[in-house]
């Protein structure tokens, strides 16, 4: 499995450095909207919405990432209250950690909460990405992102494997663990400083850049257990089976959908990205 997981890891690190280097920017608000629609529709299995609502959240998802790339200048030049409209949307959703309980089921509540859930979670990711990839170097800005993402990551599987001892959120994700946790972090802010040295994307000092991948890597875990809670109340194991070892498109990319807006919110701030 972990042979798989690797092989799976590698190609998608491939076609993912295609997307950002070789087409234009243009291409890759498309390419990242066909991504997440897969995702959309991963969502409305875990959602428990059944085939007729889940065909309209695919639908609603679609047509407003249709209206954006259509309006994009407009949005773009709203990049501030967008983003921290992103962030504030995520700081809710992931409040509902706090009351998941391995009992709950996938009644009325749940399925309205998880159905404007994904509308957010999707749309704000989008944008995320799509504002970093028009800045100076946003190619690299997008790197830099995944690359903290993928190493906090790998650093929590090869950390809690190692030396996990206290559980994170058994009752969401019993195999992730604190000391998982901080390895993640720590392997992150290592490869987000060792990236930004040898690319030359990060102009301002080094604290703010590891202000922002703290935050990034901690919202990140928390959008892996916002995607296990449904996973857990649906009751199924992966959400998809598009990526061999990894699962679907919410397996995957569940921590950069919390992730992105936090990011690039802090690439706003700081004013790296303007």
């Amino acid at each position: 499995m972990l042979k798989t997981r690797i092989m799976t890891a590698l190609g998608i690190g491939l076609v993912a450095f295609i997307v950002l280097f070789v087409i234009g920017a243009n291409a890759f608000r498309i390419c990242m909207a066909a991504l997440l629609l897969l995702g959309s529709w991963e969502f409305s299995r875990l959602a428990s919405l059944g085939k007729t609502a889940g065909w309209i959240l695919v639908a609603g998802q679609a047509l407003l990432l249709a209206l954006a790339m259509i309006n994009w200048d407009a949005l773009a030049s709203l990049a501030l209250p967008l983003l921290a409209a992103a962030c504030l949307s995520w700081c809710l959703m992931l409040l509902r950690l706090i009351s998941f309980s391995p009992e709950n089921t996938p009644g009325l509540n749940y399925r309205m909460l998880s159905f404007f859930s994904a509308l957010a979670a999707i749309s704000f990711a989008w944008f995320a990405l799509c504002w970093l990839r028009d800045q100076s170097m946003g190619e690299w800005l997008v790197l830099l992102l995944l690359f903290i993402i993928w190493a906090a990551d790998v650093g929590a599987y090869f950390a809690g494997r190692a030396f996990g001892r206290h559980k994170l959120a058994p009752s969401i994700s019993p195999g992730k663990t604190r000391e998982g946790l901080l390895g993640g972090l720590l392997l992150a802010l290592l490869a987000a400083q060792l990236l930004a040295h040898f690319s030359d994307t990060f102009s301002a000092p080094s604290w703010p850049l590891a202000l922002i991948t703290l935050i990034t890597a901690l919202v990140s875990a928390g959008g892996d257990l916002f995607i296990s809670i449904h996973k857990r109340t649906a009751g199924v194991k992966d959400s998809g089976h598009i990526f061999p070892g990894h699962g679907g498109v919410l397996d995957r990319f569940d921590s950069l959908l919390a992730g992105a807006p936090f990011f690039a919110l802090g690439i706003f701030l700081i004013g790296s990205g303007a």
